[in-house]
């Protein structure tokens, strides 16, 4: 019995003159399609379901020759037809069965990419209900030559393109509001590095805009291999890294956090076609152990293009900044106070958890060990059940950043309160007002990394600088920051920083609050050796330590491996 519609005026009969003959009849032989092969090498694509007698015949084909475990898709946006004929119903026994229907034939076209990607880009096997071109000939044609392009064409051939074939090594930059992606751009663009944005979306990877647009990017741009900073971009299930290793696609990750911190959220770690870079030596061997194959030691730089002494054009222009600036001794860094508290509340730790923190955090400041899990298991077994009974990773590991941010908390409470007998300005957030005394300190609030602080460091006859204690060994940002713009820095010594800088001559490190002060009394007094150890640490910056100077260590490292 033929189903009668209208389109554009007409009416429609289906499958009309021939009946169910005809719905079959543009089917080729069994022979043909599927044959007598015993796997699926191809993505069977029908393009009209019509009354359903021709996706029947084909799910049996299918299902005869390669069992329950087929794919089918069936193209068609015709829902008046398939209510009536109710052939979504009457083909749910076969679980192969595939639907599209989105009314954009774009937008059809992207599933029918996705379900290709997801099947390690068969090539589609399409066929098309000639009827269809009756109903919509646009759409049903857009479809069907798609699909036939996408039989000519090997995707998965041309999306694994040779890495490294030439001289010129190509990047696709996973692009993101992290500070340092500004710093990488500039530095592909000095080197004359060829490189491509793909911007990562917001919140969980996965959205189906996003792994088109790289597979576009990695046809059309053929990059040698992408990068990511702390992991951005990969998803929690490993799909985004499962791809890359499809496509034999690098992936370069540089962590500059903590980064146990990020990868206890991941499952699927390890896969070859990841290469990690750390910030902290110290993570290179506890990163090994997660899986990874390859894992690098690349310290942090700075951008000696913004970071660099006021030239004197500037000179004028620099007498225009706040007063408050012009100090002898300057710190820039956060209280953690209210990340603290924001944190504790986000959390909602109860217990012992929430009434010891502060001696927890306090302990893990004094200790040299690294992770505040071993920490608590040596020394404090009996919170241990209490950390492992928190509903999940995701609490577990705040509560783990909640006890580094204390150890940081109090750690640079005591460095500054050291250095207060020389009147410092702080430039951080409030909780400065409730951790210090009134007087003797002068505050200003944050100040912005890209605007502010390469002006701000030139005025301090000493930056004082305290590191986190999220890194024990590493050094942070500042030690490179500073130095970069011809500046003294004062900072406490990280075992790393001497692969970094020859102490005594390129820079100066106190080993304990105590020390921090005789030292920062004695180089007041000393602007000559001020003068010299800046000027020897920019030398060995604009040397060793800048941008361009970690991206090409990172390009070399990956064409050496992958190349």
């Amino acid at each position: 019995m033929d189903i009668t519609v209208v389109r554009n005026g007409r009416r429609v009969a289906v499958p009309g003159p021939g009946g169910a003959a005809r719905e079959t009849a543009f089917l080729p032989p069994r022979d043909v399609f599927p044959g007598s092969g015993r796997e699926e090498t191809y993505l069977p694509v029908l393009i009209g379901a019509g009354s359903g007698v021709a996706p029947a015949e084909i799910a049996a084909r299918l299902e005869s020759a390669f069992g329950s475990s087929f794919t089918l898709v069936v193209v068609d946006k015709e829902d008046d037809i398939m209510e009536r004929s109710r052939v979504k119903e009457r083909l749910a026994r076969y679980p192969g069965v595939v639907w599209v229907g989105e009314t954009d034939a774009d937008a059809s076209i992207r599933a029918l990419t996705r379900m290709q990607t997801e099947r390690d880009g068969r090539p589609f096997y399409p066929l098309l209900n000639p009827l269809y071109l009756r109903l919509d000939r646009d759409y049903y044609t857009q479809i069907h030559q798609a699909c036939a392009a996408g039989v000519r064409v090997d995707f998965w051939r041309n999306a694994r393109s040779a890495r490294f074939a030439s001289s010129e090594t190509r990047i696709l930059l996973l692009s993101s509001k992290y500070f340092l992606m500004g710093e990488i751009l500039s530095a592909c663009k000095r080197l004359g590095v060829p490189h491509r944005f793909l911007q990562v979306p917001e919140g969980e990877f996965g959205k189906n805009e996003f792994v088109e647009r790289l597979l576009t990017a990695v046809v059309d741009f053929k990059p040698d291999f992408v990068f990511t900073i702390n992991h951005l971009g990969v998803d929690r299930e490993g799909i985004l890294t499962g791809l890359l290793e499809k496509l034999r696609l690098p992936m370069a990750s540089w962590f500059v956090d903590n980064p146990h911190l990020i990868l206890s959220l991941f499952s699927r770690l390890a896969n070859p076609w990841v290469t990690v870079f750390t910030w902290d030596a110290d993570n290179v061997s506890t990163l090994g152990e997660l899986g990874f194959e390859h894992v690098y030691y690349m310290p942090l730089g700075t951008d000696t293009e913004r970071f660099r002494p006021p030239r004197k054009t500037r000179q004028r222009a620099l007498k225009g900044l706040p007063a408050a600036w012009d100090r002898r001794l300057s710190f820039v860094g956060n209280s953690m106070v209210r990340k603290i508290f924001r944190r504790n509340e986000r959390i909602n730790f109860t217990g012992p958890l929430l009434d010891r923190y502060r001696e927890v955090g306090d302990g893990f400041a004094r200790s040299d060990e690294r992770s505040v899990r071993v920490f608590l298991e040596k020394r404090h077994p009996e919170l241990v059940p209490c950390f492992e009974a928190l509903p999940g990773i995701a609490e577990q590991l705040g509560y783990e950043t909640s006890i580094t941010w204390e150890a940081t908390r109090v750690y640079r409470l005591s460095c500054v309160r050291a250095v207060l007998p020389y009147s410092p300005l702080i430039a951080g957030d409030d909780g400065w007002f409730e951790e210090l005394p009134e007087e003797g300190w002068h505050y200003h609030h944050e100040l912005s990394y890209y605007d502010d602080l390469p002006h701000f460091y030139p005025l301090a006859a000493i930056n004082f600088n305290s590191t986190s204690k999220q890194m024990k060994g590493a050094v942070n940002q500042r030690v490179f920051d500073v130095p970069a713009t011809g500046s003294f820095l004062l900072t406490d010594y990280r075992e790393q920083v001497e692969r970094l800088f020859e102490p005594g001559r390129e820079i100066v490190c106190y080993r304990t609050p105590e020390e921090a002060g005789a030292l920062a009394r004695e180089y007041l007094a000393r602007p000559e050796a001020r003068r010299r150890t800046a000027a020897a640490a920019r030398r060995r910056i604009l040397h060793e330590h800048g941008y361009d100077h970690r991206l090409r260590t990172l390009m070399d490292t990956m064409r050496s491996i992958y190349g």
